[in-house]
């Protein structure tokens, strides 16, 4: 089951409506890629899932660490708190 270890995003059920009104159920997909993205804070890349609007979103918002430093812990991965909790350090924030 895909989903992006940033933003949590992950399948979704939807009904197909017909003319005649019949529903179908069926499952939509995020776009999810494997992405390396730069972390200016710890000067690496980091290899992870994400769905495209998220890499949209990291880029409106200026980058990795500004972007993942936003999200709520409930909504990361756990490689992507591990990151988290590593850009913190480094840049002394609690």
């Amino acid at each position: 089951m895909p989903r992006c270890e940033l933003s949590g995003k992950g399948p979704v059920v939807k009904n197909l409506v017909s003319h005649s009104n019949i529903k179908t159920k069926s499952r939509a997909l995020p776009n999810i890629q494997r992405k390396q993205v730069y972390s200016q804070a710890l000067n690496e890349q980091i290899s992870l899932k994400v769905a495209t609007s998220t890499i949209r979103n990291i880029e409106h918002c200026g980058g990795l660490d500004s972007y993942i430093l936003k999200q709520d812990d409930k909504n990361l991965s756990k490689r992507a708190l591990k990151v988290k909790l590593r850009v913190q350090k480094k840049l002394n924030l609690k």
